[in-house]
């Protein structure tokens, strides 16, 4: 390796890691604050939390590595340029293509690990990270008794506590209501007061109840029960022992997120859309079928089979005269074979509808896999040109450029996507169109930055603000 490659490369890979960890970071933050109540006050120890944020590590990387390559090559090409490296790698003979070349090699080596994981890694991250998000979402809070309501969250139980003490284990007027045996309240248990605490590492919940009574209704009166029949039993001294294991992660089988696009690889995706394919083809074919033996002709599109049931025009007059005619019944059979051949194709126009947004869905997922990979490769050719371009190292300018052309590649990839799933633009373009607009930009860069152009320096604008001035003058002053 050449000097000249060892001071590209040193210079690159510093921010280069720096910024993929921040980006992680932020995006790690925000899904915190996004589901913070569904995350915390569960007790679910933290290597549960570490497992989370792992896979969501992971599933931010696709973000987090095209910005990464565009901050990390504007700073390298910044700094060069602000220490005048640059100009003296030029003058020396050496070209911005053999300058930019290390980087390069980098960017398509990162390019090709983005496809890999995008088609392998990232579907795993997806369906643990997602799912085990789901299991804590729905695991229930820590228990949490609060004075004057019925606390319910302990399965079969509904516990009420006329006060509690500081210390939260000290309780006075409890009432237990056992529902264990889902025979309504047959059983209650009063007391003046109880010590609650748990045992065996929080696993069941102990109620030490003193002075009460229990009423348990007699269960073996048949059919006929007279509710003043009650067993009562005064106590001085009791114990009720409740399981904690509602309060455990319930781990849900991950096969039922795994038809979702974003847990599927291409090869998955690929099957997924001929299935949808061949499920809206059938669709249609029934369609037809089914409306055609009501007709002595065919028409085949769903869309003109229900512009001919709309055809109030066409319908009314043809009713009008059945209703004066002396047996209207054949038209009223008409009006109602009609009216529900239309509703049966209202009904296959939303069922297609479903199936082809689902087919446009699979589709994008799939080209997103190779779009993914080629936006570090256009991020690439925006920030190396760019850099040398404007001469600005450090974090100030480059930040600012590069967050810019982040949103822009974020905007555009999200508008094509959703111009394609609403069948505006075809999936190709819907797909390629960020990447295809930020690619000019860049080859638009990359020519300006081998002119050697000044467009982002003050200067340069000022020279030409001059020029113009002057001209100006001299005409006025000519006339």
């Amino acid at each position: 390796m050449r000097k000249i490659d060892k001071l590209v490369l040193q210079a690159f890979f510093g921010p280069f890691f720096l910024t993929l960890l921040v980006v992680i970071f932020i995006f790690l933050l925000r899904l915190v604050l996004f589901y913070f109540a569904d995350l915390f006050g569960k007790d679910l120890g933290a290597f549960v939390y570490v497992e989370l944020f792992f896979y969501f590590s992971l599933i931010t990387i696709p973000l987090a590595m095209p910005l990464s390559v565009l901050l990390s090559s504007l700073m390298t090409f910044g700094k060069l340029g602000e220490n005048f490296e640059l100009t003296a790698l030029k003058s020396a003979g050496i070209s911005i293509f053999r300058i930019m070349r290390p980087i390069l090699t980098v960017a398509v080596f990162l390019s090709l690990f983005m496809f890999w994981f995008m088609n392998v890694a990232l579907p795993w991250a997806n369906i643990k990270g997602w799912s085990l998000l789901y299991d804590i979402k729905t695991t229930k809070t820590t228990l949490n008794i609060k004075e004057g309501i019925f606390y319910t969250d302990l399965t079969g139980y509904s516990i009420k506590v006329g006060k509690k003490y500081p210390d939260n284990k000290t309780l006075k007027n409890l009432i237990i209501y056992d529902h264990t045996h889902n025979d309504g309240n047959r059983h209650v248990t009063l007391a003046d007061s109880a010590l609650m605490y748990t045992i065996m590492n929080k696993r069941y919940l102990v109620f030490e109840l003193f002075n009460g009574k229990d009423y348990l209704e007699d269960a073996d009166q048949g059919s006929v029960v007279n509710p003043t029949e009650l067993a009562v039993h005064d106590f001085k001294k009791s114990k009720v022992v409740m399981s904690l294991a509602v309060f455990d992660l319930q781990k849900t089988d991950e096969q039922q997120f795994a038809h979702h696009e974003i847990m599927r690889n291409n090869y998955q995706l690929a099957d997924d859309a001929d299935s949808l394919a061949n499920t809206i083809s059938t669709v249609k074919k029934g369609f037809f079928k089914s409306s055609s033996i009501n007709f002595l002709y065919q028409v085949t599109p769903v869309k003109k089979t229900l512009q001919f049931f709309q055809n109030t025009d066409w319908i009314k007059p043809r009713l009008a005269k059945g209703l004066a005619a002396k047996n209207p019944v054949p038209y009223d059979l008409a009006a109602q074979q009609a009216k529900n051949m239309m509703t049966a194709g209202e009904t296959n126009k939303a069922i297609l509808e479903d199936f082809e947004s689902k087919l446009n869905k699979t589709n994008l997922e799939w080209h997103h896999k190779f779009t993914n990979a080629i936006a570090i490769l256009v991020m690439f050719l925006i920030g190396a040109p760019l850099g040398a371009i404007i001469k600005k190292g450090g974090f100030g300018v480059p930040v600012v450029v590069a967050v810019s052309f982040f949103i822009l590649l974020y905007i555009l990839t999200q508008q094509g996507d959703k111009m394609a799933k609403e069948g505006a633009l075809i999936i190709q373009i819907g797909a390629w169109l960020a990447n295809g607009i930020l690619a000019l930009i860049g080859t638009y860069f990359l020519k300006i930055a081998l002119a050697d152009s000044r467009l982002f320096e003050t200067d340069f604008y000022r020279v030409v603000w001059d020029r113009l001035k002057g001209k100006f003058v001299s005409v006025k002053t000519d006339a």
